[in-house]
């Protein structure tokens, strides 16, 4: 696909400097750039290796002076880079229509412009919106929805009664609406606690691969509007995300805690169950959260506490083995002081 370089600025809201009419096909970094591809410089180092690179077009964020390429000026490049990106290389989406090889409940309601891919299975009242994908080997359980635009890579699964809003995405081998963990002591077993609830994914959330995401016992588990889900990921049952979270691999969140709007959990992070965490926390990579958070804050460790909190106990660790050297010469000076002073008295040494 070939747009011309006005035509770019103008799809991403940028400035153009230069010819207007040079053809750009392509996106690349400036050392692997050709001829017809628009690169990118958040620098003054990477704007020299632009302006020497055989690309057509350099994308910029900072008022480089003008050279021999056309530029395009944009406020952020980060986020242009993300609408070009876009740009060049849309997202292809497959036909409408249903795979011969699927297997559709009779009851099941699919907008004629949904594709339901080989071997899916889709139960009884699972309503799918409109120009929604199921990409192949997907399994919808009764009485899910799948809002507009929606979008299922192979091998994912859906339990029943999961509620996915629209544009949607969730990634191979993740898993919605399993049982959560809920079990009690009876008679010295673990009695199974029946988990009757379900899944609720807000608009524009993107799950990744590998995620589970457990129903609730009593009532939904929830993920906010915008959220997403790296993969490896464990929400347990009854948790509650907000809007625009940003959940990082490999962290697990135990069941019924709370989870404020723009949250962000780095990677490997751990929270105890049936916690409160406010809105825009942000809990750094490998903390284990063991207590509410209040709003706005930063934690960080095991267990986690305020980033000022455990710096400062970070730092002291970091000097506890020279506190240990000086206090063993101190108590060695010490008991040498000691023998002296003793000495001088005429009193053997202790």
């Amino acid at each position: 696909m070939k747009f011309t370089a006005a035509e770019v600025a103008a799809q991403i809201g940028g400035v153009l400097v230069g010819d207007g009419n040079v053809e750009l096909s392509g996106f690349a970094p400036a050392g692997s750039a050709k001829a017809g591809d628009l690169t990118f410089a958040e620098n003054e180092t990477f704007y020299n290796l632009a302006e020497q690179s055989l690309a057509s077009a350099i994308l910029v964020d900072k008022e480089f002076a003008a050279g021999k390429k056309s530029l395009i000026r944009v406020v952020n490049a980060r986020i242009a880079f993300a609408k070009v990106l876009a740009l060049f290389f849309p997202e292809s989406r497959p036909a409408p229509g249903i795979h011969p090889t699927a297997v559709v409940a009779p009851t099941a309601a699919i907008d004629p412009t949904a594709h339901i891919g080989p071997h899916c299975t889709i139960g009884d009242r699972v309503h799918i919106g409109a120009r929604c994908s199921l990409l192949g080997l997907n399994a919808v359980g009764a009485d899910s929805q799948l809002g507009e635009d929606s979008l299922l890579f192979p091998n994912t699964t859906l339990y029943p009664r999961t509620q996915v809003g629209k544009r949607v995405r969730i990634h191979s081998g993740s898993v919605i609406g399993a049982d959560g963990f809920g079990y009690v002591i009876d008679a010295g077993v673990h009695r199974k606690i029946p988990q009757i609830g379900w899944v609720s994914l807000a608009d524009d959330v993107e799950i990744g691969a590998n995620v589970t995401i457990d129903r609730g016992a009593l009532g939904p588990t929830s993920i906010g509007r915008g959220t997403k889900i790296d993969n490896l990921v464990q929400v347990a049952h009854n948790v509650s995300v907000g809007d625009h979270c940003l959940i990082v691999a490999q962290v697990g969140v135990a069941g019924s805690t709370k989870l404020g709007n723009y949250v962000t959990l780095a990677g490997q992070v751990g929270v105890a169950g049936h916690l409160k965490i406010g809105n825009g926390v942000t809990v750094t990579a490998q903390s284990g959260v063991m207590h509410d958070i209040p709003d706005g804050q930063k934690w960080l460790g095991s267990p986690a506490q305020p980033d000022r909190v455990a710096k400062r106990q970070l730092l002291a660790l970091h000097h506890m083995p020279e506190k240990m050297k000086r206090l063993a010469d101190l108590e060695r000076q010490l008991h040498e002081l000691r023998a002296e002073m003793e000495a001088a008295l005429g009193k053997a040494p202790v």
